[in-house]
């Protein structure tokens, strides 16, 4: 394996640049340390660019050591499986102003049981709830917040970074600029986001508002504050997110000792994560440090489901819808901002969008629990859509597959109380497990035990 310099281990990236372009490619480069989120000249989103030039001039292999060699190491800030990838993340944040809490090296857990339940034996869950705040939200929001306060730093005034937040947002963004010491500002859909969730930003001291409507509403109210005010937007319409959250991909391949599976499912709301996966995929894919590309499936709750509106025409047209109620609150998103560039990433990648019913989500979530996961309602979504594909036969018993588990299910358990005491409206609870009462009889408690064990 080529062996790699000391110095790419202590040193700081000099020599590596990213920028913001537009997604539709009007000419134009914007700094990082800009404060911009949309093309000056046509209104829709940036995205970063890297230079590829100066990443090619290390060969892939070069990378692969390199990344291997600091992967959950103490070196600061390379811990971070974030930062230990920061060549092709951002650039322009010096060590002392990252702000990291060694994000990412979430476990790849194999769900063999579950898998040979469903004749896909080679059936893997990554776990990215298994993080700092509990939540892949952490993976963007580490680039977002040390970006702030380099910026900080430079010169730059930003008195506070904001957010509308269906929970996770919220929670990673608050506990970076706790971090960081920057005011954090939340807007929260009121009664729309777990007691768990909404603990989170107040224990860290963001300035919490709940407000009557639902998450578009947040996002749009959000969005006119930062725009009036010199205050920093921290949803993932902010491309610096993305490129946390794309170290995903590079992340899990390498886990795979560098190979690629056959299938990503992911959970689908804003649509930022599947734009970041995709992401990540094409900048290995570009740079030679894979021959392949992964098909990728965005999996949707019934009642928020406009990108599978949209699918079903393939993808011709696009109309944001008014989502309802779901179990899985975090993607009850009925206009998601980054649905431009999470349609070009399902093309690209021969890509499938599936959706999930309430009762659907509730038992894919509760099946994968009695075989040792512990699934937030958004995995559920993931699950359910693999369960119909793997039903039809579009998802073989030979293919690898990849579950994108965003959240962690210790933040969502009123949803499992509910679950478990056939509570949860249009949900037949096919594996509930509810506790046995008995007196502190031996013998009652014998008789019970061989009851429950068929003996």
């Amino acid at each position: 394996m080529e062996a790699v310099d000391a110095e790419a281990f202590t040193s700081t990236t000099t020599g590596y640049r990213a920028w913001f372009q537009c997604i539709n490619g009007c000419a134009g480069e914007y700094s990082l340390k800009e404060i911009i989120y949309r093309c000056p000249k046509c209104g829709n989103l940036l995205e970063v660019r890297h230079d590829l030039e100066r990443l090619r001039q290390q060969s892939p292999m070069y990378w692969k050591d390199l990344f291997d060699r600091r992967f959950l190491r103490t070196e600061w800030p390379h811990g971070s499986s974030v930062w230990g990838k920061r060549e092709m993340v951002c650039p322009d944040v010096e060590d002392e102003n990252v702000v990291s809490t060694l994000e990412g090296g979430s476990n790849l857990f194999w769900a063999e049981r579950l898998g040979k339940e469903i004749g896909v034996p080679d059936l893997w869950v990554k776990q990215c709830g298994n993080s700092h705040t509990g939540s892949f939200k952490d993976l963007g929001m580490t680039v977002l917040v040390s970006m702030v306060r380099q910026m900080r730093a430079e010169g730059q005034t930003i008195p506070a970074v904001a957010c509308a937040s269906t929970g996770d947002t919220s929670a990673a963004l608050a506990a970076y600029c706790a971090v960081a010491g920057i005011q954090s500002i939340v807007f929260l859909p009121k009664n729309k986001v777990s007691t768990a969730q909404l603990i989170q930003p107040i224990a860290h001291g963001a300035l919490t508002l709940s407000l009557d409507t639902d998450f578009d509403g947040c996002m749009a109210l959000v969005q006119e504050l930062c725009s009036r005010n010199n205050i920093y937007l921290a949803n993932s319409m902010n491309s610096l997110r993305i490129e946390g959250q794309k170290t995903t991909s590079i992340e899990l391949v390498q886990q795979f000792d560098w190979e690629v599976p056959d299938w990503i499912i992911i959970p689908g709301g804003n649509l930022g994560n599947v734009s970041a996966l995709g992401k990540g995929f094409l900048l290995m894919r570009n740079l030679g440090m894979i021959d392949k590309l992964p098909q990728i499936v965005c999996a949707q709750a019934e009642r928020a489901n406009p990108l599978y509106q949209s699918y079903l025409n393939d993808f011709k047209d696009f109309q944001p819808v008014q989502a309802q109620p779901t179990l899985a609150s975090a993607i009850q998103i009925g206009n998601p901002v980054s649905v431009q560039k999470a349609i070009r990433i399902l093309q690209t990648f021969d890509g499938i969008v599936e959706q999930a019913s309430e009762d659907e989500l509730a038992n894919a979530s509760a099946r994968g629990d009695r075989t040792g996961l512990f699934n937030c309602p958004h995995t559920g979504v993931a699950l359910a859509a693999l369960f119909k594909l793997a039903d039809r036969g579009v998802i073989g018993a030979n293919d690898r597959v990849v579950v994108i588990s965003t959240a962690h299910g210790l933040k969502f358990t009123d949803f499992k109380i509910n679950y478990h005491e056939s509570q949860l409206h249009d949900v037949e609870s096919r594996h509930a497990n509810l506790p046995v009462e008995l007196p502190a009889d031996y013998t009652q408690v014998q008789d019970a035990i061989f009851r429950a064990l068929a003996l």
